[in-house]
C-alpha cells in the first residue's frame, strides 16, 4: 500500500472518531446541519490534500525523469 492511501486512511479513521465523539445527539442544543457541513468539508479537504500530494508526486517523478536523460 503505498504512503499516500495509508496517510488518506489515516485521516479518514481520524474524522470518524472525531465525529463519534462531537456527535450532537448528546446536547440538547441539536444542530445536525453545522455537524455534517463541517464532516463534509473536513471529506473534502482531505481528498484535496490527496490529490496535491499525487500531483506533487508525479510532478516530482517526471523531474527525475528529465535529469536522468
Amino acid at each position: 500500500m503505498k504512503k499516500i492511501n495509508i496517510m488518506t486512511l489515516a485521516l479518514l479513521a481520524y474524522l470518524l472518531i472525531m465525529s463519534y465523539i462531537g456527535w450532537p445527539g448528546r446536547n440538547d442544543n441539536l444542530n445536525y446541519t453545522e455537524y455534517f457541513i463541517v464532516i463534509g468539508v473536513t471529506v473534502a479537504v482531505i481528498l484535496l490534500l490527496r490529490f496535491l500530494r499525487i500531483r506533487l508526486l508525479k510532478m516530482r517523478n517526471k523531474q527525475k525523469e528529465d535529469k536522468q536523460l
